[in-house]
This record gives structure tokens, C-alpha cells and sequence, in this order.
């Protein structure tokens, strides 16, 4: 029987949600398959009917909601630890699963220890190189060591056999910046489209959601659904609920805190707001919204697309990724980027305000889901994963 070994990146869930989509295609082709991650990532596999093994975190530091310069630093030891107990742990992981082929997504010792082991790997991957905050970023010595880095890391992830873009093909990639101009990857890199399920839609299922939180579909409905680490989403629950209150009377809105254990039963807020601790009819709500409020991570981002909703991004402060997509996002003008450190409530109600108000945030969003529409990210993936297998 064929066996994958399937290894995710455990802070946020945007990692995991990738590689169950391409598991559960997988299993229905009778494909055993086993996982391993740290952090929230694990309650959210297993939660899938997965087993999930556990194995030592290597995590950025995080503090009053964003990413800790000063901290992530101080951690640098630890990594180096973590790192080399990832190693060996994940190499008598697969020696014992014994699979066809691993398939990791952003993590380095999963492919270190297949290359021990002389088993096939794949690398699902939107940061090569590690950004720094724009702060930083400023220095010329800073820009230099992120260039060096991104040649290093990609050097490094080459152990693959294969390296997986889950965007689109320039000009629309919407992680360019941690992609383009590395010399070190270009070989065995490959676009294969946004890797979010293509959500076909099921008007029963949408109309059983405006029944069940007596939604008028004739207003306006804004998605506020907020991801990432667990340190960084508590204060940003609170901006947004303050931000509520400056919304038009006819703005409809369902906040959505992304806690992978959370209730899933909805709570009211107001006449016109309700609020999940996890929200288990997700698609239904973003195909009903106008637009979404999210983070700027590269999975939520693909997924606003994939359902052609304008965005409001907030990054995670000093997240060079983030930061990164979240500046893509407004050039390509299919939605607006507030800035992490000063935004305020009278803010979030403003830029929700102003893409409602004009129209050009949806057709342009519109045009590039056209684009997406070409790709098929899964498939794509499993094409390449089945060909090991």
C-alpha cells in the first residue's frame, strides 16, 4: 500500500489546512498517511481524523500581537536545539512509517532526514528566505544579509526533489518577494496555483447559514475572519469589535477568531454582528460577504481571491512576509493595507467603508480570480506527489 509522510508547518493553520486538502485526495486513493507538526497545527490535524505526531517547536517569538525581534533572537539557540531534535525524531518517524515519499510544507528537517533515509521529498513553499521588518530593513546591511539568506535557504531546500509554489506565475504572485531572484531555486521551482479548495458553492448550504444567523442578503455582509499565531489574535478581536461600532447602520458582520478548539456555536454581538470562536461554515460566509477582513497571510489571502472578495489586510507588526503579501495585495488594488502598529477601530470601519463604496476593488479582484481559475493547486500538487508514490 502506499504510504506519504506529510509534514507541516505548525504556527498558524494556513500549512496544515494545505496538506489535509491534498490528504484527503489522497486517502480516497487509499494512500496511507501520517502527519507530524508542533504547535496549534497538531489539535487541528487530529481534529481532521488524523494521527499527528509531535514533535519540538521552532516558532518565532511573539509579543502585544506581533512578531518580537529582540525575542526571536534570544531564541536562536533553542532553534538550533529544536532543530536537531527535529531531525533525529522525524528521521525514526519516516524509518518506521516507511513512506513512498515526504511532502513538507516549510519545514527543513523533515527533507533532512528523507535525504538520510535516501526517501523522495517535496517542499510546499511560499517563504524561501527569511524577511526582516521593514524597520530593519532600512539598513542596506539588512537588505544584503536577506539576499544572502534566500540564496543559503534555497540551497538548503534544494535537498528536495521538488519545490512547490503554491501561487501563480509572475507578474501575480502575491509572495514575490520571497521568491523572485534567487538563483538557487529557479531550477526546480514550480508554480502550481493557490492551493486553497476550490469551493464550488451549495446554495443550500448558504441559504441554511443566512436562515440560521438571520442575514438579509439584500446588506452588505463583511467577513472579519483573523488567523496566525494565538499571541497575535486577541488584540485584533478587540480593535475589530471596537470597529463595529462605527459601521453603517446597514453593514452586516461576522467575526471569526480562528481558534482551532474553540466553540463552533455562534455568539451575537448585536442586531447585525455575531462572533465564533471557530467558524465551521467558513466558505459559506465568504461567499456570501462583500469583502474580508483578514490577516495577511499567504493562505487567507489566496483564499479571499479564490472567492473573489475584495481584502482588508492587517499584517502581524514587524512580519516580513506578511508585510510583503499585504503590500502586494494593494498594488494589484484588489484591497486595502492597514498598518499593524496604528491601526485603530475609526480605521478598520473607514477601509471597509471605502471598498464598498467603490466598485473597482471587486472588478479588479474579479479579473485575477479569472487567473486563478487556470490553476489547480491541488491537483497540480498531487500530480507531482503521485508521480513518487
Amino acid at each position: 500500500m502506499a504510504k506519504a509522510y506529510l509534514a507541516p508547518y505548525g504556527v498558524g493553520l494556513g500549512h496544515a489546512s494545505r496538506l489535509i486538502s491534498i490528504s484527503e485526495h489522497l486517502r480516497r486513493d487509499n494512500t496511507t498517511i501520517k502527519f507530524s507538526s508542533f504547535g496549534e497545527a497538531v489539535s487541528y490535524i487530529n481534529n481532521h481524523g488524523y494521527e499527528c505526531l509531535k514533535v519540538p517547536p521552532i516558532d518565532f517569538a511573539w509579543n502585544n500581537g506581533g512578531f518580537s525581534v529582540k525575542n526571536s533572537i534570544s531564541n536562536i539557540p533553542l532553534w538550533f536545539t529544536n532543530f536537531t531534535r527535529q531531525v533525529a525524531q522525524e528521521t525514526r518517524n519516516i524509518s518506521t512509517f516507511e513512506p513512498n515519499v515526504v511532502v513538507s510544507d516549510s519545514r527543513l528537517a523533515p527533507i533532512v532526514s528523507s535525504r538520510v533515509l535516501g526517501i523522495p521529498s517535496i517542499v510546499i513553499l511560499n517563504q524561501i528566505k527569511l524577511l526582516l521588518s521593514p524597520r530593519i530593513r532600512e539598513f542596506r546591511a539588512a537588505r544584503v544579509f536577506e539576499k544572502l539568506n534566500g540564496e543559503f535557504f534555497g540551497i538548503i531546500w534544494n535537498i528536495a526533489e521538488k519545490l512547490l509554489i503554491p501561487d501563480l506565475p509572475p507578474p501575480y504572485t502575491i509572495a514575490e518577494h520571497n521568491i523572485w531572484n534567487l538563483e538557487s531555486v529557479k531550477r526546480k521551482m514550480h508554480y502550481i496555483g493557490f492551493t486553497t479548495p476550490k469551493w464550488q458553492g451549495d446554495d443550500q448550504a448558504i441559504n441554511s447559514v443566512v436562515r440560521s444567523l438571520n442575514l438579509d442578503k439584500k446588506k452588505p455582509i463583511v467577513f472579519m475572519h483573523i488567523s496566525g499565531p494565538r499571541e497575535t489574535r486577541s488584540s485584533l478581536i478587540s480593535t475589530i469589535m471596537d470597529a463595529s461600532k462605527y459601521f453603517r447602520k446597514e453593514i452586516q458582520y461576522i467575526i471569526s477568531e480562528g481558534k482551532p478548539n474553540g466553540s463552533v456555536i455562534p455568539r451575537k454581538l448585536s442586531s447585525s454582528g455575531w462572533y465564533y470562536e471557530w467558524c465551521p461554515v467558513r466558505d459559506e460566509i465568504f461567499a456570501l460577504s462583500e469583502l474580508v477582513v483578514i490577516r495577511a497571510g499567504h493562505e487567507a489571502i489566496s483564499h479571499a481571491i479564490e472567492h473573489g472578495k475584495p481584502i482588508v489586510s492587517i499584517p502581524i507588526q514587524n512580519h516580513g512576509e506578511q508585510l510583503g503579501n499585504s503590500e502586494k495585495v494593494e498594488r494589484m488594488k484588489i484591497g486595502i493595507k492597514l498598518e499593524p502598529l496604528d491601526t485603530n477601530p475609526t480605521q478598520i470601519a473607514d477601509a471597509i467603508h471605502r471598498i464598498l463604496d467603490d466598485k473597482s476593488y471587486l472588478e479588479n479582484v474579479r479579473r485575477i480570480k479569472k487567473i486563478t481559475d487556470r490553476y489547480d493547486g491541488i491537483n497540480n500538487a498531487l500530480e507531482i506527489i503521485k508521480s513518487f508514490i
